[in-house]
C-alpha cells in the first residue's frame, strides 16, 4: 500500500481517535487536530515520529488554513484530509437556544468546509487526493430532538455532493462518512443538552433522551472496524460518495429514504400542476 500522509481535525477521542490510530497502523503520517496541549501530547505518543499533533479550533478560519499549510510544508502535500471534528446539540427545535443552533453551525458545518476548502487548491494542482467529512445518518435522516444537529449534517451533506461533482475531473474523490451509533463518548460528555422549558415536549422527548443517556456507551457500533472501513475506501480505485457505516444507520437511513420517495410518489399529481402550460421559454 502506498503510504500516505493525512489530516484528520478531532482526534482526541472517539472516531476521530480511530481514524487516526487506523491509519496509524496502516503506515501513514497522521497530522491531527486537538483542543489541548495535553490531547496533543497523547495523540503523538500512538504513532512517535508519524502521528503530528497541531492545536486547532476549527471555527477560526484563518488559523484553519495555517494549520493546512504548515501541515503541507512540514509533512508533505496531504493525500487524504478527513473533516471529523465537532459534537452534537440535542434539544428540542422549540427548546434549543438560537446561539446553540449558530455554534453547531459554526463547528459541523463552517469548521468543516474550512478545513476542506484549505486543503483543495494543493489537491487541485497535484490532480488527486481525497476529501472526507463525518456527517452522520443524521445528514440523511432526521430524529425529535436533534434538529440543530440535523440541519447541520444534512447542510454539510450538501456541501460534499456538490464539491463531489465540482471536483471529480481534477482527479479528487469526496466522501460523506455517515456513521450510525458508535461506542464513542458523542452522546455522554461531548454532547451539549438544551433545557427543558416546555412540558409539552415531555412525552416526546422526555423518554428520547432518556434512552439516548442510557445507550451511551453501549452502542452497536465499534470505532476500530469504522475506522478499517475510512482507511479502505482510500485503497480503492472508485471511492463511494456515501459512505454509510452501521447496521442500524442501513435500516433507518433506507427507511427515511423510502419515506421520502412514497410521499414525492404520493403528491407527484400536484407537484406537477406547478409547470406553465406551455414550459420553459428557452
Amino acid at each position: 500500500m502506498e503510504k500516505q500522509n493525512w489530516l484528520i481535525t478531532g482526534v482526541s477521542s472517539g472516531l476521530g481517535r480511530a481514524f487516526a490510530q487506523a491509519a496509524l497502523d496502516a503506515g501513514h503520517t497522521v497530522v491531527g487536530t486537538v483542543r489541548s496541549a495535553g490531547d496533543l501530547r497523547s495523540f503523538e505518543e500512538l504513532g512517535p515520529g508519524r502521528a503530528h499533533g497541531r492545536i486547532l479550533d476549527v471555527t477560526d478560519d484563518d488559523a484553519v488554513s495555517d494549520v493546512v499549510a504548515e501541515a503541507e510544508q512540514q509533512v508533505g502535500p496531504l493525500d487524504v484530509v478527513v473533516a471529523n471534528a465537532g459534537y452534537g446539540v440535542e434539544g428540542t427545535f422549540e427548546e434549543t437556544p438560537p446561539a446553540e443552533v449558530r455554534r453547531q453551525f459554526e463547528v459541523n458545518v463552517f469548521g468543516a468546509a474550512a478545513t476542506l476548502r484549505a486543503a483543495l487548491p494543493s489537491m487541485r494542482r497535484r490532480r488527486r487526493g481525497h476529501l472526507m467529512a463525518v456527517t452522520s445518518m443524521g445528514g440523511l435522516m432526521a430524529v425529535p430532538g436533534m434538529s440543530a444537529y440535523c440541519g447541520s449534517k444534512f447542510a454539510l451533506e450538501g456541501i460534499l455532493e456538490a464539491l463531489g461533482k465540482e471536483v471529480a475531473h481534477f482527479g479528487i474523490h469526496v466522501t460523506a462518512i455517515e456513521p450510525g451509533s458508535f461506542r464513542t463518548d458523542w452522546a455522554g460528555r461531548s454532547m451539549t443538552r438544551a433545557e427543558r422549558t416546555v412540558d409539552d415536549y415531555d412525552e416526546l422527548f422526555g423518554p428520547i433522551r432518556e434512552a439516548r443517556r442510557r445507550a451511551s456507551g453501549n452502542q452497536l457500533g465499534d470505532p476500530a472496524k469504522a475506522a478499517a472501513a475510512v482507511v479502505h475506501i482510500t485503497t480503492v480505485e472508485k471511492p463511494p460518495a456515501h459512505l454509510v457505516l452501521g447496521s442500524d444507520a442501513l435500516r433507518l437511513v433506507g427507511a427515511a429514504r423510502t419515506a421520502v420517495d412514497d410521499e414525492i410518489r404520493a403528491w407527484e399529481t400536484l407537484s406537477r400542476t406547478t409547470d406553465f402550460p406551455e414550459g420553459a421559454q428557452l
